[in-house]
């Protein structure tokens, strides 16, 4: 008696294309364009920070965040790209409170007299 293997996991999965270029690609939707903002003002920030400009970076990175949460807020699912990566609420409460957050960081505490 020979038993006959069901079909595999993997067929009607399509095979990488080989000739495909490594090379970067734009954002196929408004939201990976947003989400490429969010990504390059904390960067920016994050720079600020290194250089001893810690407050203004702190500013630049909770505003970028907050730009973030009102996109992702006022953008159709559908076009949120990697702007949206949970539901919607989800998405803008966690943006909120880390660019939130950030802000009132970088108001809340005092500076050293010198």
């Amino acid at each position: 008696m020979t038993v006959e293997p069901g079909p595999s996991p993997d067929e009607g999965r399509p095979y990488p294309d080989p000739t495909h270029s490594l090379a970067p690609r734009k954002p196929r939707t408004l939201g990976g364009i947003f989400f490429l903002g969010v990504v390059g003002t904390v960067a920016a920030g994050l720079t600020l920070v290194a250089l001893e400009y810690w407050r203004t970076g702190l500013v630049v990175m909770g505003a970028g965040m907050l730009a973030g949460a009102l996109a992702r807020l006022v953008m159709p699912d559908d076009r949120a790209g990697m702007l949206g990566i949970r539901r919607k609420f989800v998405d803008v409460v966690t943006l909120m409170m880390l660019g939130g957050g950030l802000l009132l960081v970088a108001t809340l505490i005092r500076t050293r007299p010198s």
